[in-house]
């Protein structure tokens, strides 16, 4: 399936909403309703930590979430770029919410050497308590050229010892509705739950991943909604041609605001996160962040914030909450 980008901010939601916009009515934290904050992929902004940083100071959001610096993993900085990178973010007054990692993901199939997701889970769990955050964003091992079954039997067997491994070292995987064996399917995610999980396995729920991958999210929040610990707010739609474009929050298929005001019915507390994916998409090798990368993840943001306030959660006032993850 293609990707085509060029569609990206257009739609009703995204009118009027520029990075000059005036904030909302929130706390100066970026909550979206009690218990809940936004928070944001930095490298969504810019593959730069400068950039990150700034497009989460102009928002007026106190929380990032860490996938690359200088388009280098968290696992993979060196220490003095680690040092560094961790000692601008306390500077900035910024929490850490989640650190996505590699492990289990679409560029690690179910056949690749489980040795390098053991090693990268424990230079994360070093680098999390440096940073503050127990959450780790991991995925279930795509196939390759395996039958369902040893497919199935191996990545709950690999994820249990993750799951484990993770328990050891006081972190908690959420494991993403993206690639991998239970990416997609609640009973595969239920099933993922129950024999490989324990107290270090909860649930990242990513909003708009269902319309690139073929499933109603909305109804697979409904089979999952307990379970979950994290959210990726994203949003798309599929064209005439067949190409998935990604859009404002609210602008595509993935009923946004119903997915969020469920959560939010339902208790959630946490982080609502974006990845908006109009201009970085890792797995397809793209990124046109540049120059605008900032000031449009700015709009991105904005555009959640006044759909949060004016369409979701209209009948609820905002509140802090204490430090998530």
């Amino acid at each position: 399936m293609g990707v085509d980008l060029s569609g990206a901010g257009s739609g009703e939601s995204g009118r009027g909403v520029t990075e000059d916009s005036p904030s909302p009515p929130h706390p100066p934290s970026g909550r979206a309703a009690p218990g809940i904050r936004f928070a944001g992929i930095g490298d969504e902004a810019a593959a730069d930590l400068t950039g990150q940083l700034d497009a989460l100071r102009r928002l007026g959001w106190t929380a990032i979430e860490l996938r690359t610096v200088d388009g280098v993993a968290v696992a993979d900085l060196d220490d003095r770029a680690f040092a560094a990178v961790a000692d601008r973010i306390g500077a900035a007054g910024l929490d850490v919410v989640c650190v996505d990692s590699r492990i289990a993901n679409w560029s690690r199939p179910i056949t690749g050497p489980f040795e390098d997701d053991v090693r990268e889970l424990r230079r994360l769990a070093r680098r999390c308590a440096t940073l503050g955050t127990r959450f780790v964003r991991v995925m279930s091992y795509p196939n390759s050229g395996l039958h369902e079954e040893e497919w199935g039997r191996r990545a709950l067997d690999r994820m249990a010892r993750l799951v484990r491994q993770a328990e050891q070292e006081g972190l908690v995987l959420l494991h993403e509705n993206c690639s991998g064996w239970a990416g997609t399917r609640a009973d595969r995610m239920r099933e993922l739950i129950d024999r490989a999980g324990g107290p270090a396995l909860r649930l990242l729920f990513d909003i708009g991943n269902g319309v690139p991958y073929g499933y109603d999210a909305r109804a697979l929040l409904d089979e999952i909604i307990d379970h979950v610990a994290h959210v990726h707010v994203k949003d798309a739609r599929t064209g005439p041609d067949g190409q998935v474009r990604y859009t404002m929050p609210g602008d595509g298929e993935s009923a946004v605001r119903s997915c969020l005001r469920a959560l939010a019915d339902h208790g959630y507390t946490g982080a609502w996160s974006i990845e908006p994916h109009t201009h970085l998409q890792p797995h397809q090798g793209q990124d046109t962040t540049g120059a605008d990368g900032v000031a449009a993840f700015v709009r991105y943001g904005r555009c959640l914030e006044r759909l949060v306030r004016q369409e979701t959660l209209s009948d609820r006032a905002p509140a802090g909450g204490g430090r998530h993850g």
